[in-house]
C-alpha cells in the first residue's frame, strides 16, 4: 500500500525527520529515518512506527511527539525560525 507524504520535519543539522503520511485507505501515520549525510546512502528508517493508524494528521503528529525524543524540539525550532 502506497502512501502519500503530507510533511517532512528534519532537524537542523538535517539527519533525522519525521514524515507524516496518509495511506491510500484514508488513515495517517508517521514514520522516524535517520541519514548519515557523509555516507551519501540516503535516509533509512529507525523509527518502524509505520504501523500505526491514525484518524487524522493531527493525531499522527501528537502521537510522533511523544514517541520521538527529538521531534518537538525541532518542531519549536522551525517556528522560531520561521518568526524571523
Amino acid at each position: 500500500m502506497s502512501a502519500v507524504v503530507l510533511s517532512s520535519i528534519e532537524t537542523f543539522e538535517g539527519d533525522r525527520c519525521v514524515d507524516i503520511f496518509q495511506r491510500e485507505d484514508g488513515t495517517f501515520g508517521f514514520d522516524e529515518f535517520r541519514r548519515d549525510p557523509e555516507t551519501k546512502t540516503g535516509w533509512f528508517r529507525t523509527g518502524h512506527f509505520e504501523n500505526d493508524a491514525f484518524g487524522a494528521s493531527e493525531d499522527a503528529l501528537e502521537e510522533a511527539k511523544r514517541r520521538v525524543i527529538w521531534l518537538d524540539e525541532a518542531l519549536k525550532n522551525l517556528a522560531e525560525h520561521n518568526k524571523n
